[in-house]
């Protein structure tokens, strides 16, 4: 009987030791192509595949690369560029809006998606106050949103968070998917850049604001970005060069943090990341293109949604670094959406880097999924 069980376990070795599939190598050629796979392509109906992986694998490179790039709309080759580089998405600006109509811009921005193979991310930033795209113009609101310190001011959090459900409400009937916001930073200094822009009160009580517009956002399938981590705080203006955050971890997590994880915690779909030098983290990089921010953030703060730069146009990036080192850079870092308006020179530079291999595959798709499955959760891919 021994002897049988052993034979018989010899033949169970046998049948199951080839049963791996091989390793998927990247592609040599530039051509657009799609990465091989040695894996079934029609696995057993007990055993479904993740719609998103099967996406993904079908995917070319250069439709991969396409889909880091969250970019500024360039009206006039919008439709061809959208195509010939399957872009993630676009971010409009007030211009967009000038002279336009609801209805103008439904129009365009279906024609937007139409041209799309992948459905794309259409992104505002309608914070209220100082920064408004859409509702400056009448044709799409009486007057302007107020900031949120404003809103709060005048009625406390619930009046706040009735304003943002007000944005959702305009935002999804024009077929916008993306506000970059809640505003997270904490600010006490009047003549500090953002101050204005943000809530104006406690760590605690902001983390309520947060959460509570990340909540309301996701209601309405209007994707929201935290901005901009790990805390803006009172720096200067990062649009024209450098600021350096020389404050310790221990302050930076018992206030300024403590917004970002409520959003986190109420299932924000991405985080936008400063340009500013955080000296506890990393006292050398940008944060934007800082490996180990983007670490913290994702193994100390537990998030495993988008991480998106701020626009990599602004000076204190440029003074640095070209612009198609910026995005390779902060590819490497860890980001998986690049809020660029050098889109065509950033995408070239991003897709070289893949094709020789300082991008590789596993970094290049694992930023690509997350990007695929917020769209997902936003009801853009079914």
């Amino acid at each position: 009987m021994r002897i049988l069980c052993l034979f018989l376990a010899v033949l169970c070795l046998a049948g199951c030791a080839d049963i791996s599939p091989a390793p998927t190598l990247p592609p040599t050629e530039v051509e657009e192509t799609t990465p091989s796979t040695s894996q079934s392509t029609d696995p057993p109906a007990t055993d479904p595949r993740d719609p998103i992986q099967e996406l993904l694998d079908a995917m070319s490179l250069q439709e991969r690369a396409g889909q880091l790039f969250l970019v500024r709309c360039d009206s006039a080759a919008a439709l061809e560029d959208i195509a010939s580089l399957h872009l993630g998405g676009l971010i409009l600006f007030g211009n967009d809006f000038e002279s336009q109509t609801p209805e103008s811009i439904q129009e365009t921005l279906r024609s937007y998606q139409s041209a799309a193979k992948i459905p794309l991310l259409i992104a505002v930033d309608e914070e209220g106050g100082a920064v408004t795209r859409i509702s400056r113009y009448k044709a799409f609101r009486d007057t302007p949103f107020p900031s949120p310190r404003q809103s709060f001011d005048a009625g406390g959090l619930e009046q706040a968070l009735e304003v943002e459900e007000e944005k959702c409400r305009l935002l999804t009937s024009l077929g916008i998917n993306v506000n970059l916001g809640p505003v997270c930073d904490i600010c006490t200094d009047p003549n500090a850049f953002v101050y204005s822009r943000s809530l104006g009160q406690d760590a605690s009580t902001t983390a309520s604001f947060v959460s509570g517009t990340v909540r309301l956002m996701s209601a309405y399938s209007v994707g929201s970005v935290l901005k901009h981590f790990p805390g803006y705080g009172n720096n200067t203006d990062t649009h024209t060069g450098i600021a350096l955050d020389s404050r310790s971890l221990e302050s930076l997590e018992s206030s300024d943090l403590l917004p970002f994880q409520a959003g986190i915690d109420a299932g924000c779909g991405a985080v936008m990341v400063s340009h500013t030098i955080v000296q506890a983290l990393d006292p050398e990089a940008p944060a934007t293109l800082s490996p180990a921010v983007h670490q913290y953030l994702r193994e100390e703060m537990g998030f495993d949604g988008v991480i998106l730069t701020d626009d990599l146009a602004m000076e204190a990036i440029t003074d640095q670094y070209s612009p198609g080192e910026a995005a390779v850079l902060a590819i490497l870092a860890g980001n998986d959406l690049l809020c660029v308006s050098d889109y065509k020179t950033q995408y070239q530079a991003v897709l070289d880097a893949i094709l020789e291999g300082r991008i590789d595959m596993y970094t290049l798709d694992k930023a690509v999924r997350n990007v695929l499955q917020w769209k997902q959760s936003l009801g853009l891919i079914r």
